[in-house]
């Protein structure tokens, strides 16, 4: 049985689909139209055990100890057959998150395929340490180190950039040996148990990918995250759902890997190109509908150029085409869900009440009849903000972003730095010793200098406060995903 046949998503659990139960399930809803596409079956505690049970086994039973080249070879095969069925894992990404279809091809099923095929080069190449030790007497020991699977962890998968997450973590928790169990948003329940069918197809033993569906209190979440047999947490959200996954698995001392909320930066010195600066700028605010941890809700802009810049991206956040997702001519997608769209129109009254200039949208689209079920909203920017009003220090989450002006570099610096998340921020300038200074002034995981999004995937990325703990990608990956030993040999 697949995983969306006859109106159902199912679980996937030791290497088969689970039959629903319609008495423990929740909807599917597109959130471009407010339709309901599907049923999605909730997982109860049997099943997140038996999901974590099955990984287990498929530990015990030589996943963990499977050559890192067979490895390696099935995550490059699940790269090939995920391009094979490149428009179904567009669709299921389109009907999860309503995102436009250029944005699910150029991107989040884009790099699904890289997330695979980079982690199987990088874990292929990796090498360990090794030393040699001068002892007493004239004799010498050797010291290496191997490393060896963390266990069964535990995906816990966001609904903005659902596959292209999912993948990021699961393509690395599966080269190093380790087996998973997925638990994705509620909200975006699909590509994760089609991956499923892809994975089945190449090979992977059974009970080395698992998928379990529901929330997070009282339902797979906490069951999964309170589960005994879960040696790591490898989590993608909101800072406060972090926090509570920390506490919860903290009297265990588990290993966690966090990237959570952010409140990002922008810095736009005087010297810049101003038109390359505005189509960055209309990228990492209003991609994904603002929708990335990513994305940049603050953008300080030198005195000099505000008002070129301000007006540039005005015309730039007009110029966006929400509209049908399926068209390639729509840039911009709704809100993830009414309850989310909810949350950020109280930022807009908040932002409002604290004295911001509304210079364009503010509000809610007429999409016409077919779409007015969808969680859409309009393109934001403000002026008349300070660091200190909450619409410059909260994370709001949507296509919205404050513009405030500085007068020195300190002061740009200060004032990017003045906040509690340590996420990204982007700077932009033509002066290149300005560039690599004020870029490594950012207190952040990632900082860019005249783009944004740009990812090497060998390279480090999270980031500090509360924007998370730990690093993933390239060998900061390894680093979780393992566990090292020394063995240590006197010659």
């Amino acid at each position: 049985m697949t995983t969306h046949c006859d109106g159902w998503i199912r679980n996937y659990v030791d290497g088969a689909y689970v039959e629903p139960d319609e008495s423990s399930s929740f909807e599917q809803v597109d959130p471009a139209t407010g339709r309901v596409l599907a049923r999605v079956h909730e997982a109860d505690h049997a099943l997140v055990d038996r999901a974590v049970t099955s990984a287990r086994r498929a530990l015990d039973n030589g996943w963990a100890d499977t050559p890192v080249g067979e490895r390696t070879a099935l995550l490059r095969r699940a790269a090939d057959r995920i391009e094979e069925r490149f428009e179904e894992f567009v669709a299921a990404e389109m009907a999860d998150t309503g995102k436009p279809i250029t944005q699910a091809r150029s991107l989040d099923v884009a790099r699904a395929v890289s997330n695979f095929r980079a982690f199987a080069d990088i874990v292929a190449a990796a090498g360990q340490e090794s030393f040699i030790t001068d002892l007493a007497g004239g004799k010498q020991a050797l010291n290496y180190a191997i490393r060896k699977p963390l266990g069964v962890v535990a995906v816990i998968v966001p609904w903005n950039l659902p596959l292209l997450l999912l993948t990021w973590k699961v393509a690395p928790a599966l080269a190093c040996g380790n087996s998973v169990v997925v638990k994705p948003s509620e909200e975006t329940p699909a590509t994760a148990s089609l991956l499923a069918e892809v994975l089945e197809e190449v090979g992977l033993p059974a009970g080395v990918y698992n998928v379990v569906h529901g929330f997070g209190a009282n339902s797979a979440g906490e069951f999964l995250t309170t589960h005994p047999g879960i040696d790591g947490v490898t989590f993608t959200g909101s800072s406060a759902t972090g926090s509570h996954v920390m506490k919860t698995v903290a009297p265990r001392v588990l290993p966690v890997s966090f990237e959570l909320g952010g409140k990002n930066a922008a810095i736009v010195f005087d010297d810049v190109d101003i038109d390359e600066a505005l189509t960055g700028l209309t990228k990492s605010v209003f991609t994904n509908t603002g929708q990335v941890c990513l994305c940049t809700e603050r953008v300080y802009v030198h005195r000099n150029i505000f008002d070129d810049i301000a007006s540039g991206l005005v015309e730039r956040a007009q110029e966006l085409r929400l509209g049908d997702p399926a068209l390639d001519a729509t840039t911009t997608g709704p809100l993830i869900s009414q309850a989310h769209r909810k949350k950020v129109l109280s930022y807009f009254e908040i932002a409002q009440q604290e004295g911001a200039k509304v210079l364009t949208g503010g509000g809610i689209p007429d999409l016409g009849e077919a779409l007015v079920g969808g969680s859409w909203i309009e393109p934001t920017l403000w002026t008349g903000l300070t660091n200190k009003d909450r619409a410059v220090r909260e994370e709001i989450f949507g296509p919205v972003a404050a513009l405030i002006p500085f007068d020195t570099e300190a002061e740009a610096i200060a004032l990017a730095n003045d906040t509690e998340y340590g996420l990204a921020a982007s700077v932009w300038t033509n002066d290149l010793r300005r560039g690599h200074r004020v870029a490594q002034k950012m207190n952040v995981g990632i900082s860019w200098v005249n783009t944004w999004f740009t990812r090497e995937l060998r390279s480090p990325f999270g980031g500090s406060g509360l924007s998370g703990i730990g690093r993933e990608g390239g060998e900061s990956s390894l680093h979780f995903y393992t566990e090292p030993t020394n063995v240590c040999v006197q010659l």
